[in-house]
């Protein structure tokens, strides 16, 4: 142990000459050197004089994790297979058995096999929950398990799991897989072209320019860029995606920090593909970052129209660094700003509330910009879309019972007691909604809305001071009431609740290219801009034109 606490020592040694050669650090140099002083002498102590045997890694681990909590969210450390998975989401290919996977406490939920891949060709199916991964159980390991999966091309893995309560084995052939970053693109109808860019890896703008050259030789006139679920990736692949759209030499965002190195302009470096052909950017609550860059690129620059529902608010910039052991740290170096001038950064994280919770940013607080062509934007809280889509926005329930994963969970009971061939006709009906509510009942699904946890609180401040009789029966009529919309509000987000369905139950049969298929026949958002599309009039007046 204390060969390897003199190890442990060494990092914070290592870390206080990087920041001694850091320019940003010189007038912090005492208080720097100070603190680190302190936490080496305080580890050293507890690690050598504790009562009871201690483990320098985790201890270490925890406090550095606790340390960047008080910082933001993306602000993270990686240890060696951290850094390992970051390089597999950027470059979108790796060695394992070509599956999305859940890691639970005691369990491995697979909840996308890829078509044709390890898994998928093993046999196993979404909702398959791993338990055992050769002789490690999943309950007894307490690292990551998901990475009892990932091994060398061409090596084997056995897997024990439960399929509908009863014990499975497979054995899976790992392979190396190729996770696209436009996973689909297709023609709705004879001149509009279809395309799902699905994260920002490093063959983003590439995998793109592909699409749409492709789907321009279809007979593309028109193009829909769904950039919904895309929770962003790397900014340079978001100035490159917009510069498929926008001239050469034309900026896309602008970065700002107490740094001035990481202070930058990005403009678009290459010729583009097409800057006229009619555009929607499709976003939502779940496009975040490098999807805000693009849509807010095209948006300020009046280039393409923009609809969805407000997207997530992530107006920082993140870079990785190195840090010895191959460890990493991913920081925010800079706030990101569109070409307007306008950063979308919705959650505050350095003004907390009582609770330590980030503050949204309050509507009345935003800030107008405009536009090229002087339509009015905002800053503050996400891209707002030219044209909102109320019926998108997930309503409280609808989120909490995906939260709880009952969707997928109803999607998995499904798939096994019912038989689905026709992909484009397939469609829930009366009946199925009413098993689904049956569902949720013997799930015990239960939630709690923001009002009720008010109340709550009030009510105990109440009787703290004597109050709780006096307002007793005012309180039980208002959860009597709050009771009754829970009741129907299930009923009320039908559609909303058998949408997520639909596309869930569809995934299970014809897999993610088959949902992609099913959406150009049935999504409203599609159909939507399908339909602004073919009325250029009204199109072109959101862009002032």
């Amino acid at each position: 142990m204390k060969t390897l606490l003199k190890k442990k020592i060494i990092i914070p040694v290592v870390l206080l000459s990087i920041f001694l050669t850091g320019t940003a650090f010189k007038g912090d140099f005492f208080e720097i050197a100070k603190q680190i002083e302190i936490f080496t002498t305080l580890y050293k102590e507890v690690n050598m004089n504790y009562v009871d045997e201690t483990n320098p890694g985790d201890l270490m681990d925890t406090a550095i994790k606790n340390m960047l909590q008080d910082l933001d969210p993306y602000t993270n450390f990686y240890n060696e297979q951290d850094v390992e998975n970051a390089r597999i989401n950027n470059t979108g290919d790796y060695t394992g058995i070509g599956a999305s996977v859940l890691t639970l406490k005691d369990r491995l939920v697979i909840i996308e096999p890829y078509k044709d891949y390890a898994a998928d060709k093993a046999g196993l199916k979404a909702g398959d929950e791993i338990i055992k991964v050769e002789n490690v159980v999943v309950a007894d390991f307490k690292d990551d398990a998901g990475n009892l999966l990932q091994g060398a091309t061409g090596s084997t893995v056995n897997v024990t799991f439960l399929r509908q309560g009863k014990t499975q084995t497979a054995t899976i052939k790992r392979e190396s897989v190729e996770i696209h970053d436009v996973p689909h693109y297709s023609m709705v109808d004879d001149e509009i072209g279809y395309l799902v860019l699905r994260k920002f890896g490093d063959k983003a703008s590439q995998e793109t320019i592909t699409a749409v050259r492709a789907l321009k030789n279809q007979g593309a006139k028109k193009l829909i860029l769904d950039l919904r679920g895309n929770p962003g990736g790397l900014l340079t692949e978001a100035v490159n995606v917009t510069n498929i759209f926008v001239p050469q030499n034309q900026l896309v965002v602008t970065t700002k920090s107490k740094v001035e190195k990481y202070n930058k302009t990005y403009y678009t470096q290459k010729e583009p593909i097409d800057t006229d052909i009619p555009l929607i950017v499709l976003i939502d609550g779940k496009s975040a970052s490098a999807s805000e860059i693009v849509a807010g690129a095209l948006q300020d620059l009046d280039r393409a129209v923009i609809v969805g529902t407000r997207s997530f608010g992530k107006g920082l910039v993140q870079r990785p660094k190195s840090l010895v052991y191959g460890t990493q740290i991913k920081i925010t170096i800079s706030r990101y700003y569109t070409p307007s001038g306008r950063c979308i950064q919705a959650l505050d994280y350095w003004n907390r509330d009582e609770s330590g919770k980030a503050t949204r940013v309050a509507k009345e607080n935003y800030n107008a910009f405009k536009t090229r062509r002087g339509r009015t934007v905002y800053d503050g809280g996400g891209i707002q879309p030219d044209i909102e889509l109320e019926y998108s926005k997930l309503s409280p329930i609808t989120t909490a019972i995906s939260e709880e994963n009952l969707v997928f969970n109803y999607a998995t009971k499904y798939y096994y007691k019912n038989s689905v061939s026709d992909l484009k006709g397939f469609k829930l009906n009366d009946s199925d909604f009413s098993d689904f509510k049956n569902f949720l009942k013997s799930n015990n699904f239960s939630f709690e809305t923001k009002t009720e946890k008010a109340f709550d609180e009030a009510l105990t401040i109440a009787k703290s001071e004597g109050l709780n009789a006096a307002i007793d029966s005012n309180y039980k009529a208002m959860t009597n009431a709050l009771s009754t919309y829970k009741s129907k509000a299930i009923d009320e987000n039908k559609t909303q609740i058998m949408s997520l369905l639909s596309d869930e139950i569809v995934k299970r049969y014809f897999y993610r290219e088959g949902m992609y298929t099913y959406y150009i026949a049935h999504n409203s958002e599609i159909q939507d801009s399908k339909d602004l599309l073919k009325n250029q009039a009204k199109f072109l007046s959101y862009l002032n034109l």
